[in-house]
């Protein structure tokens, strides 16, 4: 059975206020109760005394003495009778009997000097009256006793009417405490139910909505996770749609790179086979389709190397390397390239620098950056440089080139993120996979790559490699 949330704040505040207000009550009536007799019982009490105290002092007018206590207590409805030792009435203002009915017990405290109070008694006088007997002792001899009663009615009344007001009382409080209840209810019902209606929303896909948050309560703080999380949501998002734009972009060079070389390689196969080409032109077709071949293969080993990577399938075989000899022959490597472009690549490194690494993935690492920096540099220079650190080397690659956007510099890591766009036919890096591997290679080497440039200024690329 489904109960709505509401209506359980409201039943749990009810009832929780009902049940202290009981409590309350009843602790509150008691003690109404025991005081309204315990003052009735001292008023009797003193009366008692001092009628009792008159007496002793005054004996020859003690007659006159008691009429007059009567006369007085009379208008506060109380009755009082002096008895002897044997219990008979020597004078009294309401009872009509002879005698005073007392049990042994309360007989044996008289003697003793001690007085009785009684809150009820009934059978004796015919009507709920509270009782006080007081001894009366002449030169320490217990020669009698003084009954002072009080109908009950009275007190009774006195406790009915704070019960009364009591009940007016938890009935107002009751009222309160049902608007206070419904009030506040609503109030953390409806902060839910925006909860609820932003999380159907976001399951809709919306990931824009926000929900005023706080630190007031638990209520508060979830909203304010719950914005959190929207926002991660979001960016992931973001970025899973930007991966697949990058995706579906790489795709279509994918299809375009494909497609040419082996359109030209099929071109070429079916011209020899149909003897189309003539003899001193088929070496150079043979050539032709060699490259497009070799670039079909690069295209292929640069995604089995990046999923090497990401699947962490490469065993990297570390080795003190002499800085020296590795730039340069990456300068010789490249140095045609370079030159195509007019490029001019420069060396400054002591000869005693060395770099712990795999001299694989280092060539790999190096050769893929300078190829970058020559594909945006042209009538330039670039700069192989390396340093000797306190634990670590430092090889600085540097072009004159037409630099990066600072905006842009996080985005060269991404997988299939390329400056130029439409720089889809260049030999070096055109499917935007070689800094993703390079990015990837150097944490494997537990190193740091960093990148500063302007725009129209060049590029330096900054790799930094412990020496364990």
């Amino acid at each position: 059975m489904k109960i709505k949330y509401l209506y359980q704040q409201l039943a749990s505040h009810i009832s929780t206020i009902i049940i202290a207000f009981l409590i309350l009550s009843l602790l509150f009536s008691h003690y109404v109760e025991q005081f309204v007799y315990e003052n009735k019982t001292e008023e009797l009490t003193t009366y008692g005394a001092n009628i009792l105290n008159d007496i002793e002092q005054d004996q020859r007018n003690s007659t006159r003495t008691l009429q007059e206590y009567g006369h007085v207590l009379n208008g506060r409805d109380i009755q009082y009778s002096l008895f002897d030792e044997n219990s008979a009435i020597i004078y009294s203002t309401g009872l009509k009997t002879p005698l005073i009915e007392l049990s042994e017990e309360e007989w044996q405290h008289l003697k003793n000097g001690n007085a009785v109070t009684v809150k009820q008694d009934f059978k004796r006088f015919n009507e709920d009256v509270t009782f006080v007997l007081l001894p009366y002792l002449h030169n320490n001899q217990f020669v009698g006793g003084i009954l002072l009663t009080s109908p009950i009615k009275g007190s009774r009344e006195v406790i009915s009417r704070m019960n009364e007001y009591l009940v007016y009382t938890t009935l107002i409080a009751l009222v309160i405490a049902l608007l206070l209840s419904w009030f506040l209810s609503t109030f953390h019902v409806n902060r839910i139910k925006r909860l609820r209606d932003a999380t159907s929303t976001v399951a809709a896909g919306d990931y824009s909505i926000r929900i005023p948050s706080s630190n007031f309560d638990e209520i508060g703080e979830l909203a304010g996770d719950f914005n959190g999380m929207v926002e991660k949501l979001n960016g992931s998002m973001e970025e899973i749609e930007n991966l697949e734009n990058r995706r579906r972009q790489f795709m279509a060079d994918v299809s375009h790179e494909l497609r040419t070389p082996l359109t030209t390689i099929k071109g070429i196969i079916e011209g020899m086979k149909n003897n189309m080409i003539p003899d001193s032109e088929k070496e150079k077709g043979l050539g032709l389709a060699s490259s497009e071949t070799t670039r079909l293969i690069r295209l292929v080993n640069e995604n089995l190397d990046y999923e090497k990577i990401r699947a962490n399938q490469i065993t990297l075989h570390k080795q003190d390397i002499q800085l020296v000899e590795m730039l340069e022959i990456i300068k010789d490597q490249l140095d045609g390239v370079a030159t195509e472009r007019n490029n001019e690549i420069f060396v400054t490194v002591d000869p005693t620098v060395t770099v712990f690494a795999d001299y694989d993935r280092l060539t790999q690492i190096l050769i893929n950056i300078t190829k970058n920096s020559i594909q945006f540099t042209d009538n330039g220079s670039i700069f192989l440089r390396g340093f000797a650190g306190e634990h670590e080397t430092i090889i600085e690659i540097e072009d004159t080139g037409i630099g990066i956007d600072p905006a842009d510099i996080e985005k060269i890591w991404s997988r299939f993120y390329k400056a130029i766009v439409s720089r889809t036919t260049n030999p070096y890096g055109e499917f935007g996979l070689g800094l993703s591997i390079v990015k990837q290679l150097i944490t494997m080497h537990n190193g740091t790559i960093n990148v500063t440039s302007e725009k129209g200024q060049g590029t330096k690329f900054t790799i930094t490699l412990p020496n364990v």
